[in-house]
């Protein structure tokens, strides 16, 4: 046979092909001519044939019968053929393929022969293709030739062993002692991949992370070195030693660092020098700059380093390249949560990037936005963003107007809804005039919820001169009352109303049975809440329940109309008491209310829980724009207590005015850890109330030292009858992973007999899928904290 064309000859007549059909058939007609050849078992040119059908594998042609070719060339002895067999197989073989056992006898022996160059083929090959069989039947031969002292074969072999580990990661202890001296080898190439050894073991296995984390001061004496280090050719890229390493350590110590003080702290100093050391001119030092500043974000860094980097990712923001500025908007995005004050002072520059060109930077800059907005800054971010509305394209029309919605209602003033209601309590003569314009309002439009919120005040309190017809200023309307109770009813369902909007609406309604003659209707609308699992909504209806059956006496009196309000310093029957923003009638002078004495058998429910017979529930209050899981899981720790007509002892209004809560005594009072268990850790902090000093102020701090957040978190707790506890909503009902945040609770706690305390502590959370509970008892309050 005549010897067929090289390599080079076909690469040259394929790219003289003027069609695709034409390209086609010169291939189909040259595989023809090498499946010939095969047949023909001709050793001479099998290696130029193979490599002729890897080149057209490139291109996107069938090549798979080369594939028992490919085998051939490995058992052969020329280093040649062995190259060209293995970049074969690197190719056209998969872990689907039946020749694993000829592939793994071969590269075995490969791996054992005297040639460098040859071992590194075989490491090479295993490294990319070798299935989980081949990884177990050779992991022993690539865990000796990273122990070599050959650097060449030493840095193959340390990607092969991350091959391996991805394969089998059982198999990660046996390449543990091997990893040893590692980090002192001087050739680049062995500590780039060593660290790239490290980090795979280290994502693989808390328990290496933990191994490892001892090495944090090599990793930062080798960064150190390569940064302090002079003009080197061998490794110098654009000015910068090595950045290929340096951007690898960094990623490594960003794993161990995170969640670990004493590695943080370790690591802390080198990443300043890197962070205003390393030149930004040049993309080598800006990638290098990034890495930095993930690394800082993800560890136990300093609040000072944390500004740096913010600082360094809005100097990005100033950058010509397109992707720089996209990539320092998404960092900034992940970052403005956890440090928001820092990136506000990139406020300007981040808005401008709501004028660039590129459509992926305008939106990223957008949603940043949206997330610098605060109650300090909304009126001029508003004005940036109505601006952008304007003029954006019709792809972030909506999700910008719905951001803007969002905001406004998010920071409108909370006290703009009780001034509003003080100013139309104390206009009498508008009160006909005001509801019902207010009643037509809500007829028109319910989606603007502080208007609902004052509109329903009013028709609770003038309801009877909206139905009547006195309004003097315009044309009175005829409204019956069911039509206003209709609307009211409405705002309760209604998937627009907020918590706060349904408590006013509920309020409204009870309002409404000392002015209405529909009883029966407003009893039953009353009773239906009182299984709602809002717990807000709830507890009044269950209250509003007690007033109709065991004190409907008092009802008249209590819901009368409202007096003309003054805001006072001081509490007072006729004081506003606002709840974010809520005003509540129905909150009166407790002082006046009769005590309730609890049923026997319903006390004991409480009693079998908590283990105890000296034990009072906690009375929870639940600010509305909290979470609703604040207190969503109270009847788990009180059992089937009823609280039904439990009004709130009278220090419960205390805190809820202007008026400073705290003496300087709370200076003196230690804090003290509750509860450490499995990562949760409770600290409570003391202070007294500056109205009555019977009242202990405990906030309590939860935080998280495992690597996964507590969600569903609720704290609960009781104490002995002799003391009366009161429980306000979380910060949040998430506790961060990595001690990256903490919930803070308060707890008020009436002890009138200056006795010891003594608290029992329920926690509920889930943790990794799984729901946790524990009780736990409180006996160690510092003395200065009841005396």
């Amino acid at each position: 046979m005549p010897a067929p064309i090289r390599l080079r000859e076909l690469i040259r007549t394929i790219r003289t092909a003027r069609t695709q059909a034409e390209e086609r058939e010169m291939i189909q007609k040259e595989c023809a001519a090498i499946r010939s050849s095969f047949r023909e078992e001709d050793n001479t040119y099998r290696c130029r044939n193979v490599a002729k059908l890897l080149y057209m594998h490139m291109l996107g042609y069938p090549a798979h019968f080369g594939q028992l070719e490919c085998l051939k060339l490995i058992a052969s002895q020329k280093f040649t053929d062995k190259r060209i067999g293995y970049l074969g197989a690197m190719l056209l073989l998969d872990e689907r393929q039946d020749v694993h056992l000829l592939m793994t006898n071969c590269i075995k022996n490969d791996l054992n022969h005297s040639t460098q160059y040859v071992q590194g083929l075989a490491l090479c090959t295993l490294g990319c293709m070798g299935s989980s069989e081949m990884c177990r039947d050779l992991a022993g031969e690539v865990e000796k030739l990273l122990k070599t002292s050959n650097s060449y074969l030493r840095k193959k072999a340390a990607l092969c062993a991350v091959h391996v580990i991805r394969k089998v990661p059982e198999l990660m202890e046996m390449f543990l002692p091997a990893t040893k001296n590692l980090l002192s080898e001087k050739n680049h190439g062995v500590l780039h991949t060593s660290v790239v050894l490290l980090t795979e073991m280290c994502e693989r296995s808390p328990d290496m992370l933990s191994h490892f984390r001892k090495l944090v001061p090599q990793l930062v004496r080798i960064l150190k070195n390569l940064i302090m280090s002079g003009y080197s050719p061998e490794h110098d890229v654009s000015g910068i030693s090595d950045p290929f390493l340096q951007v690898r350590i960094l990623r490594l110590l960003r794993i161990l660092g995170k969640g670990d003080d004493d590695s943080s702290e370790a690591m802390n100093d080198i990443l300043a020098q890197v962070a205003t050391n390393t030149e930004t001119s040049k993309n080598v030092g800006n990638a290098i700059l990034y890495e930095t500043v993930l690394t800082i974000m993800d560890i136990k860094s300093e609040s000072g380093l944390r500004v740096l980097a913010i600082n360094i990712l809005g100097r990005f923001l100033l950058n010509n390249d397109k992707n720089i500025r996209y990539v320092a908007l998404t960092s900034l995005l992940k970052t403005v949560q956890t440090d928001h004050n820092a990136v506000q002072r990139h406020r300007s520059t981040i808005v401008d990037c709501l004028k660039d060109l590129d459509v992926s930077i305008k939106r990223r800059a957008m949603e940043l936005s949206f997330a610098l907005v605060n109650g300090n800054n909304i009126r001029g971010m508003m004005k940036e963003l109505l601006y952008f509305l304007d003029s954006c394209d019709p792809d972030f029309k909506a999700d910008c107007a719905s951001g803007i919605f969002l905001a406004a209602e998010n920071y409108v003033r909370d006290d703009s809804v009780p001034n509003l209601i003080q100013l139309i309590t104390n206009s009498v003569e508008m009160h006909a005039y005001t509801v019902q314009r207010l009643y037509k309002a809500l007829l028109d439009d319910i989606s603007q919820q502080p208007l609902v919120q004052v509109a329903s005040w009013c028709i609770g309190e003038y309801g009877d001169l909206l139905v009547s017809g006195q309004c003097e200023e315009e044309e009175p309307i005829q409204v019956s009352e069911d039509e206003v109770l209709d609307v009211l009813e409405g705002l309760l369902v209604s998937n627009l109303s907020t918590p706060v909007t349904r408590g006013y609406s509920l309020t409204a309604i009870m309002k409404l049975s000392t002015r209405f003659s529909s009883l029966n209707r407003i009893k039953k609308v009353v009773s239906i809440y009182g299984s709602s699992i809002d717990v807000e909504l709830q507890q009044r209806a269950v209250e509003y329940n007690a007033l109709f059956k065991k004190y409907d006496h008092m009802r008249p009196a209590l819901l009368e109309r409202m007096p003309i309000m003054e805001k006072t310093a001081t509490n007072g029957p006729s004081e506003i008491v606002q709840t974010n923003g809520e005003t509540d009638s129905t909150i009166l002078d407790t002082k006046h209310l009769p005590s309730i004495t609890q049923p026997a058998s319903q006390a004991n429910d409480l009693l079998d829980l908590l283990g105890g017979n000296d034990v009072v529930p906690i009375i929870q209050t639940t600010v509305p724009t909290k979470p609703a899981s604040a207190g969503g899981e109270l009847l788990d720790l009180l059992g089937d207590l009823s609280l039904t007509g439990q009004p709130a002892p009278p220090f419960l209004l205390d805190g809820l005015t202007s008026q400073p809560l705290f003496n300087d005594i709370a200076a003196v009072i230690p804090p003290m850890t509750a509860y450490n268990k499995n990562g949760l850790i409770i600290e409570f902090t003391f202070e007294r109330s500056n109205p009555n000093p019977n009242i202990a102020v405990i906030t309590i701090h939860a935080t998280n030292s495992t690597e996964a957040d507590m969600t569903e978190f609720v704290f609960q707790a009781a104490v002995p009858k002799t003391f009366q506890l009161q429980l306000l909503s979380p910060s949040s009902n998430v506790v961060p992973a990595f001690n990256q945040g903490s919930v803070t609770q308060v707890i008020r706690v009436l002890n009138p007999q200056k006795q010891q305390l003594r608290m029992r502590i329920k926690l509920t959370y889930t943790h990794k899928g799984s729901p946790v509970q524990d009780l736990a008892e409180v006996n160690n309050f510092p003395p200065q904290s009841w005396q």
